[in-house]
């Protein structure tokens, strides 16, 4: 027997993987994510044999809050650039597809060999848990309060917390003490000089 016995002959399939439906992730050039996702999915629409073998393709994507011009919006992310998970029977013909997919670079895994996620992996990075909230804000930087019993003043963000939206801020107060203030990173605009 060659050193490859755990391997079925025809496909380079390791046993334990043959035949069984498991998620890989794909590296792919960066920002070629999304045309990667489409090729994928009109070959597989467009070829009933590959239907059976590639089930499902996700980029992982979170919902996340951002600051823009003191209002909060909410956009979709990226959580993983570069990467494209891909839900599939490993065979011969399953991998040459994938493998050969314009914007490609291979799987991750020892020598390009696609190495399926654990049940937790795959939870882990189609469902993020926290939620970040992004902000143009940068520490030392000045801003006006947008409401609030500070409304209209000029302070200087002196800390970040994204996880929990707020700024802290320094005001100079009645005469010209500075006083730390914890806001809402919503309540808080930066200024242009």
């Amino acid at each position: 027997m060659s050193d490859n016995a755990n391997m079925t002959q025809e496909s380079m399939v390791p046993q334990e993987q043959a035949g069984k439906l498991y998620w890989y992730v794909v590296h792919t050039y960066s920002g070629y994510e999304n045309k990667v996702l489409d090729t994928l999915q009109k070959s597989v629409e467009n070829n009933p044999e590959m239907a059976k073998l590639i089930r499902d393709l996700r980029i992982p994507m979170e919902e996340v809050e951002e600051i823009r011009n003191g209002r909060r919006v909410k956009v979709q992310r990226k959580i993983y650039p570069g990467y494209v998970m891909v839900q599939m029977i490993w065979t011969t013909e399953s991998w040459y597809l994938v493998r050969n997919t314009r914007g490609v670079t291979g799987f991750v895994g020892p020598e390009s060999k696609p190495v399926p996620l654990s049940d937790e992996e795959v939870e882990r990075m189609l469902h993020p848990a926290s939620e970040e909230i992004k902000t143009d804000l940068a520490i030392g930087q000045d801003v006006r309060v947008l409401s609030g019993t500070l409304e209209n003043l000029i302070a200087t963000v002196e800390d970040i917390d994204p996880m929990l939206g707020t700024v802290k801020v320094k005001v100079m107060m009645f005469a010209g003490r500075e006083q730390l203030v914890d806001l809402p990173i919503d309540q808080v605009q930066k200024v242009d000089l």
